[in-house]
């Protein structure tokens, strides 16, 4: 089992410690299917690629069809994280949501159309939903964590400025900021993280793992340090109890990694409203 299982829990744990992080500023922003539209647009790229897009990039820049396929799907992802930067506006009837939600459809039907134009189309539309967690490498999982290390770091780095514009957009423009600009900024971070995840896990684990932990995170506080270790902790649960699940019961990694992640936020409204209720009933004296 450890043999077998280690690759993905290790880069699944890699993927939880910087989508659980990214999520807090999803959740924060109001943008929940921000994360499923641009792992969509990520996946329309990649299946691009699958039709030979990246065997023309390659043989165009002299470089190896996996990096040119790598190349197809973040170009695309930057392409809808520029869209998302711009359309962040008050508008009485048009909200940032509708454009994530419209550009989600778009690109989902663009897959499908061109899966359906290559061989095993519907097998590579079913591996990019649910990933191929079981079949990474070392080499993959090295390059993953050396990817997010460094995006990390320019979290860190610009941490107060993205926190604000995240919770406090009002504040950040009154501070004379381009908020547009570092929409931007956040999102193509976010795009490149978001590109190498749907290679490695799929469109619904990646979101599974963003949104999921966040949200049990924002059940029980709003503090930014705690909560980032309630989001690591509960993705971190749900992630071994999802591979261990998988691994004994022979049912598919992906899927069974999500339903772990549901039934960890079923458990996490169960303990918040229970914890309320003890909270709220008087002691006998």
């Amino acid at each position: 089992m450890l043999e077998l299982m280690l690759p993905a829990l290790v880069v699944s744990l890699i993927l939880v410690g910087i989508h659980g992080y990214l999520g807090i500023h999803i959740i924060a922003r109001g943008v929940i299917f921000v994360d499923l539209a641009l792992a969509q647009v990520a996946a329309l790229g990649w299946a691009a690629a699958s039709l030979g897009l990246s065997g023309a990039l390659s043989g165009w820049l002299g470089i190896p069809p996996a990096e040119a396929g790598y190349a197809i799907g973040l170009a695309a992802t930057l392409v809808a994280a520029a869209l998302f930067s711009i359309s962040r506006m008050e508008h009485e009837y048009v909200p940032q949501e509708a454009i994530i939600g419209i550009v989600y459809v778009v690109a989902s039907a663009g897959t499908i159309l061109l899966a359906a134009q290559a061989p095993r189309g519907s097998e590579h539309v079913a591996e990019l939903l649910s990933g191929s967690l079981l079949w990474v490498t070392w080499p993959e999982i090295v390059k993953t964590g050396v990817i997010y290390a460094i995006i990390g770091a320019i979290h860190w780095s610009l941490r107060d400025r993205f926190i604000t514009i995240s919770i406090r957009p009002d504040e950040a423009q009154r501070k004379g900021w381009s908020v547009a600009s570092w929409d931007f900024l956040f999102y193509a971070l976010f795009g490149v993280v978001v590109t190498s995840s749907v290679a490695i896990a799929g469109v619904l684990v990646v979101f599974s793992f963003l949104v999921i932990p966040a949200v049990i995170a924002f059940l029980f506080t709003n503090q930014p340090g705690r909560l980032l270790a309630i989001a690591w902790s509960a993705g971190t649960i749900a992630t071994v109890a999802g591979l261990y699940g998988s691994y004994q019961t022979d049912l598919p990694t992906g899927p069974t990694v999500v339903c772990a992640f549901a039934l960890a936020l079923v458990l996490a409204f169960v303990v918040k409203r229970f914890g309320m209720r003890s909270a709220a009933r008087p002691v006998a004296g």
